[in-house]
């Protein structure tokens, strides 16, 4: 017991942290906090770090494979290596192989983009997609992060969440006003998840963007834990309100055969 508690107590020791790091750690995570991507400019006036060590942290990121550069140079993004990293770390439980079959499944019986998503935080990840073959379609680029008051995905995730750990969550949101139909305010964002615990299903009536419309149900574990949610994402030209409610419970069904290969 007293090696266990001299090896806890030497991880929280300042004394045993380097430095250089824990800043290239902070630069991983602003950098993916932009997923269109930032300038070394950026990341020095964001994270208050000296140019010359910023730029030659990002170089050697880049050179092992977890940064990557347009082509002039100037603009750093998360390579494939990183995502997929992050894609082990949330997928331990073999959710995206349990899921695909189904993803395509209902890609193809409702004919838009299929999604699923997984929570980080405050936020919400896409993890995985299934395009439609639609020419005008909804395409989300993998590790996309999205907020979780206006995406039918994180409705749908915190609503079956354990009360206190939603409060946790629902607490430390923005609420962000994007379009005119956003929740911008804790108590209303409660109704909606009350709605959306009763319903079994979350709706996106373009709440971050004004053409997009998606319905979420959540996929969860064998004690009812949501470990990701199931996502129709389509354009408002061509998913109307009669389609989001139609849309409802061939979505509930799919993400409830997803649910019950983790019950068995």
């Amino acid at each position: 017991m007293g090696n266990k508690k001299s090896t806890e107590s030497a991880h929280k020791d300042s004394r045993y942290q380097v430095p250089a790091l824990a800043r290239g750690l902070k630069i991983l995570e602003f950098v993916a906090s932009n997923p269109d991507g930032c300038t070394v400019t950026e990341v020095v006036a964001n994270l208050k770090l000296p140019k010359p060590s910023a730029f030659r942290m990002m170089v050697t990121l880049v050179e092992q494979g977890y940064l990557q550069r347009d082509d002039d140079g100037s603009v750093y993004r998360l390579s494939r290596k990183m995502l997929s990293l992050g894609y082990a770390a949330v997928d331990s439980q073999g959710l995206v192989e349990k899921s695909m079959d189904v993803l395509r499944k209902l890609r193809d019986i409702i004919g838009e983009t299929t999604t699923l998503s997984v929570l980080s935080g405050n936020e919400g990840i896409m993890l995985e997609q299934a395009p439609s073959r639609h020419a005008v379609k909804v395409i989300v680029q993998i590790g996309h992060r999205f907020p979780l008051h206006t995406a039918a995905p994180g409705k749908a995730l915190l609503a079956f969440l354990p009360d206190d750990e939603r409060d946790s969550i629902i607490d430390s949101l923005e609420y962000k006003k994007f379009t005119e139909t956003t929740i911008t305010s804790r108590t209303d964002f409660l109704e909606e998840l009350k709605k959306v615990k009763a319903g079994g299903v979350a709706f996106d009536r373009g709440e971050e963007l004004d053409d997009l419309r998606c319905v979420a149900a959540p996929i969860l574990d064998a004690y009812g834990y949501p470990l990701a949610a199931l996502c129709v994402n389509g354009p408002s030209s061509r998913v109307k309100e009669k389609d989001l409610a139609r849309f409802s419970g061939i979505v509930a069904a799919h993400a409830k055969m997803i649910t019950e290969r983790f019950s068995r």
